[in-house]
């Protein structure tokens, strides 16, 4: 899962494995001899679990194989992508499943590294002010262009609220003003976190208008050259030092035939302290500005005459890397598809850690991976086939900023207006059996109400997001079916164990996001109670096998930000 997956699990809540590939050189304190031959002898053995019931079995044999020091913690572009995604194409071969309609388990995905250095500093002219803003201290600065020189050179600067555009909102933060060639400063979130009214935007439950990438985005359809977000803490539930660490690291992007030329040419944040001193440097207060833009009828304004000039020196390295997908052919209507997904990546060998230097990532998403190819197994050996089919799908490039998925949504291998539904599996916690199963995004689409009947099978009941202000619906692949319209579901038990409580829960997550979340630390371990993982599993088999019996189609909810593109997609447009 993506960096910001800590920042909803920081609040005190709140078969056989590639036996003779090398390691490269790399160490690690896991045993992986040991491990590789567990997986190998539970490979092997017979599973007598019925035919439609995932076991704990099946999860333990495929989240070993993933997550092993074979696998070099699965980095794109490296060893580890070719071993981890030909085992994952290996097992859905294995299982029987069809390859994608090119003849190929593999999707390719081309990508670019873009490794950023802006200039030192970022220099705001006019109104007889002269302030020089640092690198790092007051500002950061990217580039989505293609470019070994982006500059930005004496642009008028511009306030624009929050810079969102929400006509189901009767919302218009650009209304009347051209910003073609400008840099515009926007808030963090949306409109309805500053407030307490439930009805305004979605309350303090971030809407899509409220992610920073959002906000890069509708800029550029604007015309803008820069945009610059005002970091708050409080409104984007992290600190300065997280958007530092995921500002100043390369980037991999999807390569695009214009490589990156709609985009604005500067993307990037302010502190607060910046902010505050650019506003009073053009005759405005920053407390008025934000009152103002948190009321309906907010106009953007010019900020004074200033201008900003800054650049970016990048270096360029282009590849491809891969999603891997299978398909389980309907009986009956086989054009139409339920899309199972999870991703492979995760952060490679890197910084040693108490000498391990392999980020095996277990359980992000290691448990995912496993989770599939379960699943995958369980439709193979139920009795019945399901009515449509049914795509099994490992993507890239989620720890980049949802690549592989992105990737998939504007180059689907199978129809938008025929894909049913989005079934994600993202972070399942290895604590044993839950009560709850909670819904990222609940609220949404009519599949909430499918895994609310899944979930009663299981003696659970249905949790709302706990944490909806950190937008965490917006923040996994999910979300990439969900911006072009296919409804999606994102859930899991996470908050209460059925045999220790909410208060166990609380601290096993404390622990993992510590100790644990994206360091070498995230290794199988034998002690882990995979129950929990096996029941989330078995919940989504069943959610997939309802939709694949049905020849309707679950809708977004009434408001619901994605229901207009479903609603263009299936009307053929």
């Amino acid at each position: 899962m993506t960096l910001s997956f800590l920042l909803s699990c920081t609040r005190p809540l709140t078969a056989s494995v590639l036996l003779g590939l090398a390691l490269s050189g790399c160490q690690s304190k896991s045993n992986a001899t040991a491990d590789a031959a567990t997986t190998a002898d539970s490979a092997a053995a017979p599973d007598a679990t019925p035919a439609g019931v995932i076991s704990t079995a099946s999860i333990s044999k495929y989240l070993q194989a993933v997550s092993s020091d074979e696998m070099q913690g699965r980095k794109p572009f490296t060893v580890g992508e070719e071993r981890s995604t030909k085992y994952l194409a290996d097992q859905f071969k294995q299982l029987g499943l069809q390859t994608g309609p090119d003849g190929s388990y593999f999707q390719a995905v081309p990508m670019v590294e873009i490794t950023g250095t802006p200039s030192a500093t970022m220099q705001i002219k006019g109104s007889g002010q002269n302030l020089s803003f640092n690198y790092k201290t007051d500002f950061v600065a990217f580039t989505q262009r293609e470019q070994p020189q982006v500059p930005v050179t004496n642009s008028p600067l511009v306030f624009a609220g929050y810079g969102v555009v929400a006509p189901e909102y009767k919302w218009d933060d650009y209304a009347g003003l051209d910003v073609k060639g400008k840099t515009v400063v926007v808030l963090v979130n949306d409109p309805g976190n500053a407030g307490n009214d439930t009805t305004f935007f979605n309350g303090k439950a971030m809407t899509y208008y409220g992610r920073w990438t959002y906000k890069y985005e509708e800029a550029a359809r604007h015309g803008a050259a820069g945009v610059l977000i005002v970091h708050d803490t409080k409104p984007a539930a992290y600190p300065w030092s997280v958007v530092l660490s995921g500002a100043t690291s390369p980037k991999l992007r999807a390569q695009t035939p214009n490589k990156g030329a709609d985009k604005c040419a500067l993307e990037g944040w302010l502190t607060m302290d910046a902010a505050k001193k650019l506003f009073q440097a053009a005759g405005q207060n920053y407390d008025q500005l934000y009152a103002a833009a948190n009321k309906p009828g907010f106009r953007p304004r010019p900020l004074g005459d200033l201008t900003l000039t800054a650049s970016i020196a990048n270096k360029l390295r282009r590849q491809t890397s891969r999603n891997v997908l299978a398909v389980l052919p309907g009986t009956t209507r086989a054009n139409e598809y339920i899309v199972y997904s999870a991703h492979w990546d995760h952060f490679g060998v890197g910084k040693a850690i108490a000498g391990d230097s392999i980020y095996n990532g277990a359980v992000d998403d290691g448990t995912g991976l496993a989770a599939l190819l379960s699943i995958a197994e369980a439709f193979q050996k139920a009795p019945q086939k399901p009515a449509r089919s049914i795509v099994f799908l490992a993507v890239t490039g989620e720890e980049q900023g949802l690549l592989g998925s992105a990737y998939y949504a504007q180059h689907p291998p199978y129809p938008l207006n025929k894909t049913v539904a989005d079934l994600n599996m993202d972070m399942l916690w290895p604590y044993g059996e839950m009560k709850d199963l909670t819904v990222i995004g609940y609220g949404q689409s009519e599949l909430e109400d499918y895994a609310r009947a899944a979930a009663k099978e299981q003696d659970r009941y249905v949790l709302p997001d706990q944490t909806p202000e950190t937008g965490m619906f917006y923040r996994s692949d999910h979300f990439n079916f969900a911006h072009v319209g296919v409804p999606s579901l994102y859930a899991s038990g996470g908050f209460e164990s059925r045999t220790r409580g909410k208060e166990y829960i609380a601290q096993q997550r404390q622990n993992y996001t510590t100790n644990m979340y994206h360091k070498p630390a995230d290794q199988f371990d034998p002690s882990w109670d995979l129950s929990g993982i096996a029941q989330d599993a078995q919940l989504y088999f069943r959610v997939g096998q309802r939709l694949a019996g049905e020849t309707t189609f679950p809708q977004w909810r009434a408001g619901s930000e994605f229901k207009g593109a479903r609603d263009k997609s299936m009307a053929g447009k």
